[in-house]
């Protein structure tokens, strides 16, 4: 188990780095659509650190990712914004009252905001969108028995190799849709975004903010 403390500690570190991968996303997001993600995530990441920095230190672990729902959905008008936050926020629903993260809330997270995403965007996996790694990077988190350095690299090699997949799909979903066949050899910026935000946690984890990187999956 993790304290949400740590929780805070790991989010801050990793959000914190994600911003320096806003052209990335924004050079991949013009190619599908308005190119905005890059905005989106560095505002989003900034809106975030900010706003779980300034819960008290009693906060839960539902407060945490209340917060940062709010937070991310509202930092910029875009799709992505409103689909991330909105999983926050019913993840938020799955741990309120909890003070510590085990692997079934972690993967209890995960799960909620991939179902709330494939509701509210009406989406589901190969329609070419972040579903396609963060959906079979949560199968990993669920089946592993390693550290969690160990898992996370997995997690990651996983999500990395369903975003090379999604370069050869046909957009399905938002603005990558219209350009149609077009979309085809570009892989889906939405996706690539996760997997820098799953990298960016691993190296947060390697610098020891929250929890160790030998420290086995939390669970229960």
């Amino acid at each position: 188990m993790i304290t949400t403390s740590q929780m805070r500690d790991l989010l801050s570190h990793a959000l914190s780095e994600l911003p320096s991968h806003a052209d990335e996303l924004r050079d991949l997001d013009a190619a599908l659509g308005d190119g905005d993600l890059g905005i989106t995530v560095r505002a989003g990441s900034e809106a975030v650190v900010k706003a779980i920095g300034a819960l008290p230190d009693e906060a839960t672990l539902g407060d945490v990712l209340l917060a940062a729902g709010k937070a991310f959905s509202t930092a910029n008008p875009s799709t992505f914004a409103a689909l991330v936050g909105g999983g926050l926020l019913a993840a938020a629903k799955t741990v309120q009252g909890k003070d510590a993260l085990g692997r079934d809330e972690a993967l209890a997270i995960g799960r909620a905001v991939a179902s709330r995403i494939t509701e509210r965007g009406k989406s589901k996996i190969g329609d070419k969108t972040v579903l396609d790694a963060l959906a079979p990077s949560l199968d990993v988190l669920e089946a592993s028995q390693a550290s969690a350095a160990e898992t996370l690299d997995a997690m990651i090699a996983t999500a990395s190799e369903r975003v090379v997949e999604t370069a050869k799909m046909q957009s399905q979903k938002g603005r990558a849709a219209w350009v149609q066949e077009r979309s085809i050899g570009h892989p889906d910026p939405g996706a690539t975004a996760y997997v820098r935000f799953l990298e960016a946690l691993r190296k947060a984890v390697d610098q020891g903010a929250g929890v160790s990187a030998g420290a086995s999956v939390p669970r229960p």
